[in-house]
């Protein structure tokens, strides 16, 4: 069975991305030039996720991406122009978590969010069409409400969020049109 995040469509962020990671491997000896030569152009021409994996799936993988934004009780916000990492960690002890993904940029077809509020708060903002997963987040005396869809949806952005929320609460949505 094909999933759906490989047959959704590819941006030319994606290719520009998969471009440079073919340039790194030519740069480090492990491709000649008639395999950059002939990967650059099925990359350039690649429609969906899959192509581009099939482009690099015999090269060693990137680094995983992961930004860790953390506060005691402070606002950790983010809106507008701002880039998305793959996985996002979040922490505040008691403190809010303002998240604004409508206008971001998110180069990734799924991305991650951990959250630790033991006593915190975190506001989600996703893309109109984004959906969202949060049956990895453990909420002991807390509160998940996410009004987002289940299931991922292809050729938009699906976010699985983990964490532990002791007695913080979460609020995911999507943007209005």
């Amino acid at each position: 069975m094909i999933s759906h995040e490989a047959t959704a469509r590819v941006s030319d962020g994606d290719r520009e991305m998969t471009v440079q990671r073919l340039q790194q491997a030519y740069a480090d000896g492990r491709l000649d030039t008639a395999e950059l030569e002939q990967r650059l152009e099925r990359a350039l021409t690649a429609a969906s996720y899959g192509d581009l994996a099939a482009v690099t799936a015999d090269l060693p993988g990137l680094p995983d991406e992961v930004i860790q934004l953390t506060s005691v009780g402070g606002l950790i916000r983010r809106a507008g122009d701002w880039q998305v990492p793959r996985r996002l960690r979040v922490a505040s002890e008691y403190g809010q978590v303002r998240l604004d993904l409508s206008r971001a940029l998110v180069r990734h077809p799924v991305i991650e969010i951990d959250l630790d509020l033991p006593y915190g708060f975190a506001k989600i903002v996703l893309p109109p069409g984004a959906s969202a997963n949060t049956d990895k987040v453990r909420a002991e005396w807390g509160r998940v409400a996410c009004k987002a869809a289940g299931r991922p949806r292809p050729g938009n952005l699906h976010v699985e969020f983990t964490g532990e929320l002791t007695y913080g609460r979460l609020s995911i949505r999507n943007a209005r049109r």
